[in-house]
């Protein structure tokens, strides 16, 4: 019994007969003998699901187990079980795209509920639902950030994620905006390199919270730095949002 319709012999036959090849050994006679593998694979024999699933267990339970204080964007979080099945219920979980007119009210809920949560987190008045994720969502708002302001420059901070400024730097370049980095000291921002970069084309400062460290910078240090109008820009974790002071509560845009 197959798992699959493989090529029955006659199949295989009439396949090479239409080629003009007598044999598989044949077609393949242009591979030199010494490099065809004459055995059988080493790989170890088939198991079932649960067997599998106990082996995985018992070299998972070799691992230590630690508190990761790394940053870098690793962190430990706790997703409830009960997400996987809500998220998988036919009111919620749609082929619907919320640029579509005829998207379902399941999908026009979960928005509502994603905004309402965001806002709450970040401390702000309003959230947008149609970004794709962090570096992205970064990236659109150095663009909302020069049309705003009708300025062209924009000021990233070196302990942002280095992913997070290869995309804002991607997304930039092809819209004319020119981006300089913020220099950084002792794993933070550098406020006389922040401070020296700023002029009249200034229109945003992006920093991260907490930083590619793990680090929590003086955010307010930044806020009041910006007197001439540029606005200040969070690339931040929601998920410690709900125990630290909020971009809204330091004045970010």
């Amino acid at each position: 019994m197959f798992k699959y319709f493989p090529h029955t012999n006659e199949d295989i036959h009439q396949m090479l007969e239409k080629i003009g090849v007598k044999s598989l050994d044949e077609l393949f006679s242009e591979i030199p003998s010494e490099i065809l593998l004459n055995r059988d694979y080493n790989v170890p024999s088939s198991h079932s699901e649960l067997e599998i699933y106990s082996h995985i267990n018992s070299l998972t339970a070799k691992n230590t187990q630690y508190t990761i204080f790394r940053g870098a964007g690793a962190y430990d979080v706790y997703v409830p079980s009960i997400i996987s099945y809500l998220t998988s219920r036919q009111e919620f979980l749609t082929s619907y795209t919320p640029y579509q007119p005829e998207i379902s009210q399941g999908t026009l809920q979960y928005i509502f509920e994603f905004q309402s949560m965001i806002c709450e987190l970040t401390g702000l008045d309003v959230a947008n639902a149609s970004m794709y994720d962090g570096p992205t969502a970064t990236a659109e708002s150095i663009f909302m950030a020069t049309s705003v302001t009708r300025r062209n420059k924009v000021l990233l901070s070196s302990t942002l994620n280095p992913r997070v400024i290869e995309v804002v730097k991607t997304y930039a370049k092809y819209k004319g905006i020119n981006i300089e980095m913020i220099n950084e000291k002792n794993k933070v921002l550098d406020f006389e390199d922040l401070q020296s970069k700023l002029d009249n084309d200034v229109a945003a400062v992006v920093v991260g919270y907490p930083n590619f460290y793990g680090i929590l910078e003086d955010h307010d240090k930044v806020r009041n730095i910006l007197t001439n109008k540029e606005l200040l820009i969070m690339n931040v974790e929601p998920r410690a949002m709900s125990v630290l002071k909020t971009p809204g509560e330091f004045g970010a845009d």
